[in-house]
């Protein structure tokens, strides 16, 4: 795999998006870094009760409950010191799930020949949203091939460009994790403390397997 540089914190706002979250990354990211994981994404979320999601990985993928236990923790330390959220709130650390959104350069490249949907902050050419297969990428373009004109036609979109992405839930995709969850044979649960299944408009986390997992660990509130 060609090597990332992170020359800045955030070149867009996939992984966080308003300017509290970003601040909430800056403290948290190196903190989640020096224990082994990757921060996929971070959101403060209002109603009843707030929220703040989390939503981490290992390098190379994997990341179970007892991590996002840890992470918990260790984040929970920081904040009470950093003290960056005024109100009340629980913390919630979590996986990607199988249809993750994808926020670093490095994950485009890592699920070539995956199906994605893509958004960018203004129209590309008339339009700002793309499906279709990723293609890798090439400098800091992302590559996806796409349906022109009942054609497929590669095109690059500057990371800096996007605004949201993610994965798309296929058949193909299912079945690929099937057979990895067959070659590796299924996990118990009852070994784990928490398997929490969501089926919401914005994070649709399909069945809980053993290697596209999406664990969650919840904490409650704090203050």
């Amino acid at each position: 795999m060609p090597a990332f540089l992170c020359l800045e914190l955030m070149r867009n706002d996939l992984i966080a998006k308003t300017a509290i979250e970003r601040r909430l990354a800056e403290i948290i990211m190196p903190l989640v870094e020096e224990m082994g994981f990757d921060l996929v994404r971070i959101g403060l979320m209002g109603g009843k009760q707030t929220t703040l999601q989390i939503m981490a990985d290992k390098p190379d993928g994997g990341i179970k409950v007892d991590d996002c236990a840890a992470i918990s923790n260790a984040v929970s330390a920081v904040l009470d010191v950093e003290d960056p959220i005024l109100d009340s709130y629980t913390l919630e650390v979590s996986s990607p799930g199988i249809d993750r959104p994808l926020t670093r350069l490095k994950d485009f490249y890592m699920f070539e020949g995956y199906e994605a949907k893509l958004e960018t902050a203004q129209p590309i050419n008339g339009r700002r949203r793309f499906k279709g297969k990723l293609a890798s990428v090439d400098n800091d373009e992302v590559l996806i091939n796409i349906e022109v004109a009942g054609e497929t036609a590669t095109i690059g979109l500057k990371f800096d460009w996007l605004s949201d992405a993610r994965l798309v839930m296929t058949d193909d995709m299912l079945k690929e994790v099937m057979r990895q969850c067959n070659a590796a044979s299924v996990i118990n649960k009852a070994d784990f403390d928490e398997i929490e299944t969501e089926m919401s408009k914005e994070e649709k986390n399909w069945w809980q397997l053993p290697l596209q997992t999406n664990w969650s660990y919840c904490k409650p509130p704090r203050r």
